[in-house]
Order: C-alpha cells, then structure tokens, then sequence
C-alpha cells in the first residue's frame, strides 16, 4: 500500500483547466528540450504521468513514454488524448510499480515525489527508479526547495499564489516533514470558492542525493530550472540530475 493521497474522478476532471499555465508553451517548450535531449534514442518512463501534460507532448517529439499513475481517473483523462499503443500507462504507485524493458530516462516532474508521504517510500522510488534504467541512464526529479526560511518564529504558513482566481499556502509540521498545500479556487463567477488541501513528504536537495546514492545512483547535475540556470542558495527549486553508473 502507498500512502499517497488518490486523485479523485472530480479533481481528475478539473485538473487540466486549473493547470493551463503549466501546460503553457513557455513552461513546456524548455521541459520538452530537456527531458528528451536526456531520453535520445532511447525510451522515457514517466512516474506520475497524471494527465499526460509532459507525457503526451513528449511522446509528441518521438520520444517513447511509458507512464505509471496511481490514479485511475487522471490516466482516463489521459487516453482521451493519445490512445495505450501510443502511450502505455500502468495503474500503481511509483515505488513499487515495475513495467517492463529497461528506459534511458526516468523521471517525475511538479514536485511529485512529495505525494510518497515517507522517506522508506521516496528511497523505494529511487530504487525504482534505477531498476527500470539501462547503464548510463538518468533519473531527473523536479522539486521545490522548502521555504521554511520565510517562517519567523510561530508562524507556520507560507503562501505560494495570491491571484484573483486562486490563493495558496502550506502549512509545515517541522518534526513529520510534511507540508499541506492550502487550496482557495474560485469556482465560477458567483464569488464562490473551492477550498481542498493536499499532503506532501517535503525533503532537501541533499536528503534526495543520499536516497540516489542508496539506489546506486550518481548525482550528475542540479539546476535551478529548466532553462539550466545554475542552482544557488536563493533557488526555489531545483531540477536534479542522477546517473545510473555504466
């Protein structure tokens, strides 16, 4: 069993038109161009797939893809875009799940690997993700850093958006190392608001280095985005890079 929260029918449904800015040409163009230089004549396994909004377009560039969803209801909002010969999807979660073959890249995009609410899960994504790789393939992980330097003492809330549509913020518990994400969404044009929360497992670039290297995997590179700009102490996220050793 997992413990990641499951995407729901309803949410399933309105996740394409609430994440229209990430599936912009902007947002996607430089994530394309990164993952499938990375991919090269090989194939890609996506874990999370979702509603395919890497996944597909990938595919579209030539790249083979293969995805695992726990969710049921994000991967039927994915086949109505690109049928299973194009995409193969198998339904598990990103810890466990095998699909067969070896891939020159996996990944997880969007700050997935948080939905695994326990360092054991996130080490066995890790493993898993370095059994499906052939030698000299690459796990990439797209992550935000913790931004618990903007918490003054007793406070506990962080906002991530404040737009005329949406208003955002986690909430830490230090101890577990879990945030929630706070969800305000207009819902439409009556000045009503729907209000959802998520749980996430939030961890650090360095907590992430120590569960590649259990998987036996080497840090390659880390970048700020998918642009490639250098990471600092000042990034709010990084892209990072492992190397299954030849």
């Amino acid at each position: 069993m997992t413990s990641s929260e499951l995407w729901t029918r309803a949410a399933a449904e309105r996740y394409d038109a609430e994440e229209v800015e990430m599936s912009s040409a902007a947002v996607l163009e430089p994530t394309l161009a990164f993952l499938a230089d990375l991919a090269g004549d090989g194939r890609a396994l996506e874990f999370a797939v979702g509603t395919g909004r890497v996944g597909v377009p990938l595919r579209g560039r030539g790249v083979p893809v293969v995805g695992i969803e726990l969710s049921e209801h994000m991967a039927a909002v994915l086949r109505r875009k690109v049928d299973a010969d194009s995409l193969p999807v198998v339904i598990g979660d990103m810890a466990t799940t095998v699909v067969p073959g070896g891939f020159t890249l996996v990944y997880l995009v969007y700050n997935t690997i948080t939905n695994l609410l326990t360092q054991d899960e996130q080490v066995e994504c890790f493993r898993n993700a370095a059994r499906h790789l052939v030698p000299g393939g690459r796990f990439v992980v797209e992550l935000g850093v913790p931004p618990l330097r903007f918490l003054p003492p007793g406070q506990v809330a962080v906002p991530f958006d404040v737009s005329e549509h949406h208003l955002g913020f986690d909430t830490f518990d230090l101890v577990e190392q879990v945030l929630v994400s706070h969800h305000l969404t207009r819902d439409g044009d009556d000045g009503r608001y729907r209000r959802g929360a998520s749980r996430h497992r939030y961890a650090w670039p360095a907590e992430l280095d120590l569960m590649a290297r259990i998987a036996g995997l080497e840090l390659e590179r880390r970048v700020a985005d998918w642009h490639g700009t250098p990471f600092t102490q000042d990034s709010a996220k990084h892209i990072s890079v492992w190397r299954k050793p030849t």
